[in-house]
């Protein structure tokens, strides 16, 4: 019924021979746009993380005027909303007008509204300054969440042209780990400004961090001019076709219902956690007392944790598959959460942060070895290439509603423990890791295994099953000016020119 459930999916991944064998480009030729598609993502994870300390920043600058805005409030998670609006409609674009031109759209976007979040300023005002900074960071989500379906679908359809069994691995390192990438420097760039101010000039120290996420952005659009659309594109397309939405539901529904709770699951826990590792560090070390670059140094060693896990990770997903990376990775990070759960009263002390980092570390290492690494890939590998911008857009947009969601819900969750101290401390990972064991069990049982060549062969299905509901596939891959006549007329003269020449 939904498309997956009729057949075994290691057939459907392993059954290659009738795929058409496509030409090997040399690496360096072949990997540029995945380098090119993919890693604007690094934009994500830097504006995402370096949002925690200009937060701290602020309420260092302005204390009593900051806690009483309702910036306070918004200013963390606004980025979110404009990142839903921005996966969703840029996934239609990406599907009906362009993956390249989407992508260079949402990059300009990006590009402009960070650097006006730097420059944000309202006459003088505080307060004023507090919301035109939070309006740019709804259009700065905008920009990062095209960047999802157009970014991350041209860079998987584009990895179709790399050597089979390192293909995971190569959208990985340019997706899930520059988000990563993107965390760890957006953590160490206010630490570098604030050595740099001797822990002064606090309003030079948000300021700067802000402004340093256009740099990469910029330099990316340059390179984006010069990619051509993935060849799976433009085969398969529908941009100049009809969408039969009922029939993609009635294929995929279920799916990506499976695919978008494990983001939602996911980005819930992992974004609330990443947001708040400031003002967790500030909590163990005596916020009276304790220097900006201390803070702000532990939060960039947490982050470093990230990086092993997305790093080793990305090659498991080849030897693996996603889906058992995925399953595993969730499972050691559901043990870990509940050992540190557990023990968090010992070490939650300042005497301990060595060893509070190093766990705390590990948990997030192991989030990003499963479904950090392989969530975004099963959303840009179990559909069609005609949808597969919408699918991913959906599902990448109710992850961010997790990660929104999360950054409401965690506050509440920490004020369950009431005065306790370690109780607020401990639900969190309590709660974190039981959806870590849910999330292993829905890919396990709900979602099929993926392969070197699941892309070609997912179009083949999607196309026999457009076919045996009555729908042209002649559609798909069709031009712009192009119309069924003129496929005849240009067929007609082929099958014409083969008699001749026989």
């Amino acid at each position: 019924m939904f498309g997956f459930g009729k057949q075994d999916p290691a057939a459907a991944v392993d059954q290659t021979a009738d795929q058409p064998a496509r030409e090997q480009k040399p690496f360096r030729k072949a990997i540029l746009p995945v380098i090119a598609c993919g890693a604007g993502l690094f934009s994500d994870g830097y504006i995402n993380n370096v949002i925690g300390s200009v937060m701290t920043l602020l309420a260092l600058e302005y204390g009593d005027v900051w806690s009483n805005s309702n910036a306070k409030q918004y200013l963390g998670d606004i980025a979110f909303v404009g990142t839903v609006v921005g996966q969703l409609a840029f996934g239609l674009l990406s599907d009906k007008w362009s993956r390249m031109n989407s992508l260079i759209t949402s990059t300009v976007i990006l590009l402009i509204f960070t650097a006006l979040c730097a420059g944000s300023y309202y006459h003088g005002d505080a307060v004023g300054m507090f919301n035109i900074l939070t309006a740019w960071r709804f259009f700065v989500g905008i920009g990062i969440g095209g960047e999802y379906p157009a970014g991350s679908v041209s860079a998987a359809e584009s990895t179709s042209e790399l050597k089979s069994g390192t293909r995971n691995m190569w959208f990985i390192m340019f997706t899930n780990t520059m988000i990563d990438w993107g965390f760890v420097i957006g953590a160490f760039v206010p630490y570098v400004v604030a050595a740099a101010c001797h822990n002064d000039h606090l309003s030079t120290i948000w300021r700067t961090s802000l402004g340093i996420g256009a740099v990469f952005p910029a330099l990316l659009l340059i390179m984006r001019f010069f990619v051509k659309e993935p060849e799976d594109y433009q085969k398969n397309s529908m941009r100049h076709a009809k969408t039969p939405y009922l029939l993609v539901l009635r294929f995929y529904g279920f799916r990506l219902f499976i695919v978008s709770l494990i983001w939602f699951l996911y980005d819930f826990s992992s974004y609330s956690f990443g947001i708040y590792s400031s003002p967790i560090l500030a909590n163990i070390f005596d916020s009276d007392t304790a220097a900006l670059t201390t803070v702000f140094g532990w939060n960039t060693v947490i982050n470093l944790f990230y990086i092993p896990g997305t790093m080793l990770g990305a090659p498991l997903s080849d030897w693996l598959g996603p889906r058992y990376a995925l399953a595993g990775g969730v499972t050691l990070q559901a043990i870990v959460g509940f050992i540190m759960a557990g023990c968090y009263a010992r070490l939650a002390q300042p005497s301990m942060v060595g060893a509070f980092a190093v766990v705390y570390g590990i948990f997030l290492s192991l989030g990003e070895l499963g479904p950090g690494n392989n969530i975004g890939l099963l959303a840009a590998k179990t559909s069609a290439t005609g949808v597969r911008g919408q699918y991913y857009g959906i599902a990448a947009a109710i992850g961010k509603i997790g990660a929104f969601v999360g950054t409401w819900v965690f506050p509440h969750i920490v004020a369950a423990g009431g005065d306790s101290a370690t109780l607020s401390a401990q639900y969190p990972f309590w709660v974190s890791s039981s959806l870590c064991v849910l999330s292993a069990a829905l890919v396990l049982f709900g979602l099929p295994h993926i392969g070197q060549d699941t892309i070609a062969l997912e179009d083949a299905r999607f196309r026999q099953f457009l076919e045996s509901h009555g729908y042209d596939t002649r559609q798909l891959g069709m031009k712009k000016g192009e119309s069924f006549s003129s496929l005849e007329k240009g067929g007609s003269a082929v099958a014409a020119g083969e008699k001749a020449i026989a």
